[in-house]
């Protein structure tokens, strides 16, 4: 596997995505023990300026493409940056964080160069000269590897799988335009409505506090906004109560949410439909918290509380204060 990777580096309001760090260290950890070599791919307004974060993690290039058709988010534009980009580093492997950005505009540049994308990878096995990914499937009951027979082939990583390398402040990878811009982009934003955002991102979060059903009402997110600040946790919700209006999609975790791997899940009031395990049973410890000792939920937690969440998350977030004040 000596050919090159290609690596997309996604950026929100100048911020490095630690998804797209998190991909990037996969290829550098892959180029090295292969002998091939890493370039990076920055786009949008900033880029230029964000190269030295991206650099410590060992790229040996940073494409930058900034300015005009890329100052907002386009999956055209960033589609055709993806595209120059392969064919200035001629990589074998495009790297890129299993977002939502990524699923929107990272087809169409794998269907304009007529190459396979295996998405949210979980695995990276080594066969011969080629890597062979490994993801889950059918909502998580079974796992597929593939081969990769195409000249080029995209790849995207979930997050919070593939551990970050030590960055190395030393290392200074040179940067250099992209030097293209697509000569016609038929739709882009030209204004963006912000939801109110919690303070960790859903995805990436190491910790992860949801809430269902269980809660009984919209009213009661407090206790469980409670227990995510004093853990430093995110914000996630089962598709029933989304559906039912008491917070918003982004908090929604599982197969049409968002599919998360954190150190720590817990689950309050969750009964634990197939839909909603294929978004988290990749989380390194599950807590499952419910007054039902038959909830599914059970079956795929590392511990369970049978127990009124009423009773149990106040006094779990007290426990966890306490000991954050070292009493």
């Amino acid at each position: 596997m000596a050919q090159g990777i290609l690596v997309f580096i996604e950026q929100r309001d100048g911020h490095v995505r630690k998804a797209s760090l998190e991909a990037l260290s996969e290829a550098s950890r892959q180029a090295a023990a292969a002998g091939g070599s890493v370039t990076a791919l920055i786009v949008g307004n900033g880029a230029k300026g964000l190269a030295g974060e991206v650099s410590k993690y060992k790229p040996a290039k940073i494409l930058v493409a900034e300015g005009g058709d890329y100052s907002t988010y386009s999956a055209e534009a960033y589609a055709f940056a993806v595209v120059e980009a392969v064919k200035k580093a001629d990589p074998r492997y495009v790297f890129a964080a299993q977002t939502a950005m990524a699923k929107d505009f990272l087809p169409r540049a794998s269907a304009r160069l007529d190459a396979p994308l295996i998405s949210d990878v979980m695995r990276l096995d080594v066969e011969g000269d080629k890597l062979s990914p490994v993801k889950p499937m059918y909502s998580g009951k079974c796992f597929g590897q593939f081969e990769i027979h195409n000249p080029i082939a995209f790849i995207t990583i979930r997050p919070n799988v593939f551990p970050l390398i030590d960055p190395d402040a030393s290392h200074s990878a040179p940067v250099e335009d992209l030097g293209a811009a697509p000569d016609k982009v038929r739709a882009k934003a030209i204004d963006v409505h912000k939801s109110e955002g919690q303070k960790i991102e859903l995805s990436e979060a190491s910790i992860i506090v949801s809430g269902g059903r269980g809660i009984k009402g919209p009213e009661n997110w407090g206790m469980l906004k409670d227990l995510c600040d004093a853990l430093g946790a995110a914000l996630g919700a089962s598709r029933a109560v989304v559906d039912a209006g008491w917070i918003d999609h982004q908090h929604q975790v599982g197969q049409t949410g968002k599919t998360v791997s954190p150190q720590l899940y817990i689950a309050c009031g969750i009964s634990g439909a197939i839909q909603h395990l294929a978004g988290m049973s990749s989380s390194k410890v599950i807590v499952a918290i419910n007054k039902d000792p038959e909830a599914p939920i059970f079956k795929h937690a590392t511990y369970g509380v049978v127990g009124d969440l009423f009773e149990v998350v106040p006094k779990l977030t007290a426990e966890v204060k306490r000991l954050n004040n070292g009493n």
